[in-house]
C-alpha cells in the first residue's frame, strides 16, 4: 500500500493572490536554494565522482511531491507508490534500489535522500538530493560490473528507510549499509554531504514561508507549476504533429558479446496529448546494459529537451506532466524485469537524448541536432599499493557535443551541463597514476557547416598494478550527422605495454589487469556535424588545422585544401569542393554512416574488435545465434 502522511495539523492551505514580484521573488530564492544545495555538497563530499565531477541531482518539490526546481523531474511519486509506511515530521527517507520505487533512481549506486518538510503541522515541501556512491559492495571495486547479471550482484540495495525518525538518527542502519562498501569513509562524507544540502534547502523554504506565508507560498509554487503547463502546452501544439514520426537508435554491445540493442520511439499527438511509445525497443538484456526508466524522468528530459531547443525561457518542472503519455514496454531494454542488473545504464539513459533530438527535428530540420555525446563513459582503477592501502579511482569521462543549428558542438564536453572535469593535478596526488596525455582527437567531431565536438584522449601511465574497467558505448555504431553533417569518429581503448606494443582492448570490460608502467589510451568519441561541411568557412578549417582541431587531411572532408604554409588555396578549394557536390548528389536529413551489416563486415579491420552477435531473445533472455 503506498505511504501515509500524517500531519497535526490538516486545514489545507487557502489560495491567495500572488502578485507577479512575489512570483519572481519566490522563484529565485528556489533557484538559489538549489545552487546552494550543490554549493553545500561539494564542500561536504569527498569521493571525486561528487566532490570534484558533480555526479548529483537536486531537487525541490511541493507539498504533493512535483518538481519546482530541480533536473531529472520527480521521484517523489515513485517513492510513495512504494514505501509501505508514514511520512511523518522529523522523517528523513534514505534509498537506493531502483525497483523499490519505480526506476526513481536508475542504479544502486545512486543514493537518495528525501526530508519532507513541515511547518506548523502541515507537510510543506520535499527536499530531495541524490548521489552517485563510489562503491556500494558487489562482484568489483565500483559496484557496476558490466557484466552483471543480476542486480544482486551490484552492490548493497537499499529500501526505501527512514535515516531519521521523529528527528532521531538511525546510526546502525548506515554502519549497516557502509559496511558494504569498500570506501566508507568517502561513502559516509558523501551521505552526510546529501543529508545537509536537504536541510540547507529545508531551512529556506521554511524561510519563505515566514516572510511570505505559507499560504502565499504554496498557490506561488502551484502558479509555476501552472505557468509551466500553459507554456508547454502551446509549444506542444506548435512543435508536435498529429502524424506519427520513429526514430530509433542503438547502444554498440552489452559488455558480454551481444549487439547491438536497438531502441526506439514513436512520436504524436492526439488533441492536447503528446503520446511517446517506446514498442520496438529491444527485450531487456541479460547483462547490466539494461535502463529502468521512470516515466516521470523521460517526461522531464523531453520537457527539458523541447524548452532548450524551442524556447530557453520556460522555467522547466514537473506542471506540463498531464500533457505527456509515456508508454514503454514491460520486459524491454527500457523496463527490465527484477531482478535484472542495471548497473551499465548511462549507455542507453544517454541515447534517450539522441532519439529526442532524432524526434523533434524531423518536421523542423532547421531546429535539429546531431547525434553527440550520449553517454558517461566510466573508468575504475583499484588494487592495493606498495605501502599496502588499497586505492580505487573512478571517473567520468568527456567527449564531442553534437553540431547544432547555432553552431560547432563544445569540444571534450559532458553529456550533462553540470559535470566539470576531475583535474590532473588531483588524480595524480591521490591515485598511483601519471597521466601523460590529455587533449581532444583531431578529426573526431564530424564535418559539417558546424562541426561536431571532438572527442578527447587521456593517457592514464598506471604506478601500480591494479585492475580496470572500461564502461563505454559508441565503437560500432557512430554518431549520426544531420542536414548534410557527418557522422563523427567512434570511441577507442588502447593498451600500452612498457615494450611499446599497443592491443584494442574492449569499451566495455571488467576486471581487466594492467602492470606497473602499462599505459591506457583512453579514447572517447566526437558528435556528429550538422550542415553541408562544403558550406563552411575555409579560413575557418584552416584556422581549426593551426589549433590542432582538424587535420590537413581532415580539412579535404570540408572540400578545403591547404598550401605548404597552411593557407587556404582557394582556386583548389573551389575545384574540389565542385567536385565533391557532383559526386555527392543532394544531402539527406540524417547520415547514420554506412548500415548495420557493413559495420559487422568492417568491424576487425575498423576497430580492431569482432564485431558484437546479434541478439536473439527466447522467452528467458538471450539465446546466441
Amino acid at each position: 500500500m503506498p505511504a501515509r502522511i500524517i500531519q497535526s495539523n490538516e486545514t489545507s492551505f487557502a489560495k491567495t493572490t500572488v502578485d507577479p514580484v512575489t512570483l519572481e521573488v519566490i522563484e529565485n530564492a528556489l533557484r538559489n536554494a538549489r545552487t546552494e544545495m550543490d554549493a553545500t555538497l561539494v564542500r561536504t563530499a569527498m569521493s571525486p565522482g561528487i566532490r570534484e565531477q558533480g555526479d548529483a541531482f537536486p531537487l525541490i518539490a511541493d507539498h504533493e511531491g512535483r518538481m519546482i526546481v530541480g533536473q531529472f523531474g520527480s521521484f517523489i511519486g515513485g517513492f510513495l507508490n512504494g514505501y509501505d509506511g508514514t511520512v511523518e515530521e522529523g522523517d528523513m527517507f534514505l534509498l537506493s534500489d531502483p525497483y523499490s520505487v519505480e526506476g526513481a533512481v536508475s542504479h544502486s549506486n545512486d543514493w537518495l535522500v528525501l526530508l519532507p518538510v513541515f511547518k506548523d503541522g502541515r507537510l510543506l515541501a520535499y527536499t530531495a538530493m541524490f548521489g552517485h556512491q563510489s562503491d556500494i559492495g558487489g562482484k568489483v571495486p565500483g559496484s557496476m560490473p558490466i557484466d552483471a547479471t543480476s542486480i544482486f550482484q551490484e552492490g548493497v540495495r537499499i529500501p526505501p528507510v527512514k535515516i531519521y525518525r521523529n528527528g532521531q538518527y538511525n546510526e546502525d542502519l548506515v554502519k549497516l549499509a557502509l559496511h558494504q562498501s569498500r570506501t566508507p569513509d568517502w561513502c559516509a562524507a558523501d551521505l552526510n554531504a546529501l543529508i545537509a544540502s536537504c536541510r540547507v534547502a529545508a531551512r529556506r523554504i521554511e524561510e519563505m514561508a515566514d516572510r511570505f506565508g505559507i499560504d502565499t507560498y504554496v498557490t506561488a509554487t502551484g502558479e509555476l507549476l501552472a505557468r509551466n503547463y500553459r507554456a508547454m502546452k502551446t509549444l506542444l501544439g506548435q512543435a508536435i504533429s498529429e502524424e506519427k514520426v520513429s526514430f530509433e537508435d542503438y547502444i554498440c554491445d552489452d559488455g558480454m558479446g551481444y549487439g547491438p540493442y536497438k531502441l526506439k520511439c514513436t512520436m504524436w499527438r492526439e488533441g492536447e496529448k503528446v503520446i511517446l511509445d517506446f514498442t520496438g525497443t529491444d527485450p531487456q538484456s541479460v547483462g547490466s546494459i539494461n535502463f529502468y526508466l521512470n516515466e516521470n524522468m523521460f517526461k522531464m528530459f523531453f520537457g527539458i529537451y523541447m524548452i532548450m531547443v524551442f524556447d530557453p525561457m520556460i522555467l522547466f518542472n514537473d506542471g506540463f506532466y498531464d500533457l505527456i503519455d509515456v508508454r514503454i514496454p514491460d520486459g524491454s531494454l527500457l523496463k527490465p524485469k527484477f531482478p535484472a542488473a542495471l548497473s551499465g545504464r548511462t549507455h542507453a539513459l544517454g541515447r534517450i537524448f539522441d532519439i529526442l533530438g532524432g524526434l523533434l527535428g524531423q518536421k523542423t530540420p532547421q531546429f535539429l541536432n546531431a547525434a553527440g555525446f550520449s553517454s558517461s563513459p566510466h573508468l575504475f582503477y583499484a588494487g592495493t599499493d606498495r605501502k599496502g592501502d588499497w586505492f580505487q579511482l573512478f571517473q567520468i569521462g568527456f567527449g564531442g557535443i553534437p553540431g547544432r543549428p547555432l553552431g560547432d558542438g563544445p569540444d571534450g564536453h559532458s553529456l550533462w551541463p553540470g559535470f566539470t572535469n576531475v583535474p590532473n593535478e588531483f588524480l595524480e596526488r591521490y591515485f598511483p597514476l601519471v597521466i601523460e596525455q590529455y587533449g581532444t582527437v583531431a578529426d573526431s567531431g564530424g564535418a559539417g557547416l558546424h562541426r561536431g565536438g571532438n572527442g578527447i584522449v587521456m593517457s592514464y601511465r598506471f604506478l601500480e598494478p591494479g585492475v580496470i574497467a572500461v564502461h563505454d558505448d559508441r565503437w560500432f555504431v557512430p554518431p549520426w550527422g544531420v542536414n548534410g553533417g557527418r557522422p563523427g569518429a567512434r570511441a577507442r581503448k588502447i593498451l600500452e605495454k612498457p615494450d611499446g606494443t599497443r592491443t584494442i582492448i574492449g569499451n566495455k570490460v571488467e576486471d581487466f589487469t594492467v602492470e606497473t608502467d602499462d599505459v591506457l589510451h583512453f579514447i572517447t568519441w566526437g558528435g556528429g556535424g550538422w550542415g553541408d561541411p562544403l558550406d563552411r568557412d575555409p579560413a575557418l578549417v584552416a584556422k581549426e588545422v593551426v589549433q590542432g582541431l582538424v587535420t590537413v587531411q581532415g580539412a579535404r572532408a570540408y572540400g578545403v585544401v591547404l598550401d605548404g604554409e597552411g593557407s587556404v588555396d582557394e582556386r583548389a578549394t573551389a575545384d574540389l569542393r565542385d567536385n565533391m557536390r557532383r559526386e555527392r548528389g543532394a544531402v539527406g536529413v540524417f547520415d547514420f554512416g554506412p548500415d548495420l551489416e557493413t559495420l559487422r563486415e568492417r568491424s576487425l579491420e575498423e576497430t580492431g574488435l569482432p564485431a558484437p552477435v546479434q541478439p536473439r531473445w527466447n522467452s528467458q533472455h538471450i539465446a546466441a545465434e
